[in-house]
């Protein structure tokens, strides 16, 4: 689980890099930066949890809530995606 200090601070780092302000958190970047933190978090999780079939579904949401938010930065604005991208370090 993502704590809230941690979220806060994605929030100020990327809100003020892509987004209105440090505050904003509706911006695409920082939705992506929030949900990458999540899915990195629960690779923990499983592996201590092997058999944890139902917080691997909610894994594979995120995944795909992730995926689409990427899509739309992607064809609404191509450098900040591919800036974005390198920043959590997504592609390798």
């Amino acid at each position: 689980m993502i704590s809230s200090e941690k979220t806060a601070e994605i929030v100020k780092t990327f809100g003020a890099k892509y987004g209105a302000g440090e505050k904003d958190t509706g911006c695409t970047a920082v939705q992506v930066a929030i949900l990458t933190e999540r899915i990195n978090g629960l690779k923990e999780h499983f592996a201590a949890n092997k058999h944890d079939y139902h917080s691997n579904r909610g894994l594979l949401k995120m995944i795909g809530r992730r995926r689409s938010l990427l899509k739309y930065l992607r064809n609404s604005s191509e450098d900040n995606y591919k800036s974005v991208i390198k920043d959590l370090g997504l592609r390798k």
